[in-house]
């Protein structure tokens, strides 16, 4: 938007005296909005920073997930105010309150089937960002209790309080139909994503819909995910096809939250759907192999890829796994997670990415070998300067 100010000199006869005076004349190139509301407390003030106000009071479902804590942290940044409805125990997102200045970061009990909780929490946002999402079912909450009626209830209430603009986290692959791998009728989880963009987009048809691909980063569920001991068989990892058929395009968290916080400052990304894909795309053979020589956890160490088509050994752990505890502290090894690990991610070009959200994405070479530094062999070891050797070559990216 451009804007441009000019001046004319205007002389006014009033009889026998005249007065000469300016006129000044605003002119713009955007349109004009009509603000949500008169509050001057609701006006940006400062300079900028977590001790400033920006004028966004955001509503974060899901904070206290891998994503949430980013955009959190992004939000508080810039001088926001941020209302983080949570269940359960107070204690998990606590640790949230730092993130921004006194009383900017507030929190609110909720539960995702009480639409009056959803409609207090949403009542005095203007924005409100859904990353709510379920990795494994259980018995309280199947993939479509989440990721489609509770975010079409999100959706509901956040129009219902005028909210200007609703971001939606989905998944990449989602409207990818491929057959199944191990589960014979594919990914219910893509599926049920699938549904809550539909669902979402029917609530609030000017909504911002985020599809990431495997995020990485602290406490991720990408690269520590292959580096658990439970994943492994002993020192051997088992891939659908040993990986050679499965290309996959990581994104750092950070910059998915980067864009989050942009496609909220932009109005043209209303009612448009983003892929969150990395700069480059790899075989996961190529990642997997490179991760672990990262952890100096090569052939010497007894490191081996292989097809787990023909183990069944792996199949009977991943089944038991299934039915007993598929979340942490085993390593979230289900079915289902390896399903979604055996498809190829699907970048389809007359869709928008992070970059035309002014992200500048960040290499995998770049940032994975700091991330996987808790895993390094032997990383309490007081090594020698010769003992170090050269950083393993990044995996090459598949054109």
């Amino acid at each position: 938007m451009y804007a441009l100010k000019t001046f004319h000199i205007v002389k006014l006869n009033t009889g026998a005296a005249g007065v000469t005076c300016f006129k000044i004349c605003n002119y713009s190139t955007g349109t004009a909005t009509d603000p949500k509301c008169f509050n001057l407390a609701s006006l940006k003030r400062g300079t900028g920073g977590r001790s400033s106000f920006s004028g966004v009071v955001a509503t974060v479902f899901g904070a206290t997930g891998f994503l949430g804590r980013y955009v959190v942290n992004r939000l508080g940044k810039i001088g926001s105010q941020v209302i983080i409805p949570y269940r359960g125990d107070s204690y998990e997102p606590m640790r949230l309150k730092v993130a921004g200045d006194l009383g900017q970061i507030l929190f609110q009990h909720y539960h995702l089937r009480n639409e009056d909780a959803l409609n207090k929490a949403v009542y005095y946002s203007n924005v409100v960002i859904n990353l709510v999402g379920r990795d494994w079912e259980t018995k309280n909450f199947k993939f479509y209790d989440v990721h489609c009626k509770g975010a079409a209830a999100i959706a509901r209430a956040a129009k219902k309080a005028g909210v200007e603009k609703f971001i939606h986290v989905s998944a990449l692959n989602v409207d990818k139909s491929s057959p199944g791998h191990v589960l014979r009728r594919g990914s219910q989880f893509l599926a049920s994503k699938c549904a809550g963009e539909q669902a979402v987009l029917a609530e609030f048809p000017d909504a911002v819909i985020i599809r990431p691909a495997d995020m990485y980063g602290q406490e991720d569920r990408f690269l520590r995910y292959y580096l658990a001991f439970w994943r492994r068989q002993g020192t051997w990892l088992p891939l659908w096809k040993k990986g050679e058929c499965t290309v996959k395009q990581p994104v750092h968290v950070s910059d998915v939250a980067h864009a989050i916080i942009n496609a909220i400052k932009d109005p043209d990304s209303n009612g448009k759907i983003y892929q969150a894909v990395g700069p480059k795309r790899y075989k996961l053979s190529s990642i997997v192999d490179w991760i672990y020589q990262l952890t100096k956890k090569d052939e010497s160490w007894g490191y081996w890829r292989y097809d787990m088509r023909y183990d069944p050994l792996f199949k009977l752990k991943v089944s038991l796994t299934n039915a007993l505890s598929p979340s942490y502290p085993v390593a979230n090894v289900h079915w289902e997670r390896i399903e979604r690990e055996c498809v190829t991610d699907d970048v389809k070009e007359d869709l928008p990415t992070l970059e035309d959200l002014g992200v500048t994405l960040t290499a995998m070479e770049d940032q994975v070998p700091w991330e996987v530094r808790p895993f390094y062999r032997g990383r309490y070891h007081d090594r020698d300067l010769t003992e170090f050797g050269e950083r393993p070559p990044p995996p090459q990216p598949v054109v």
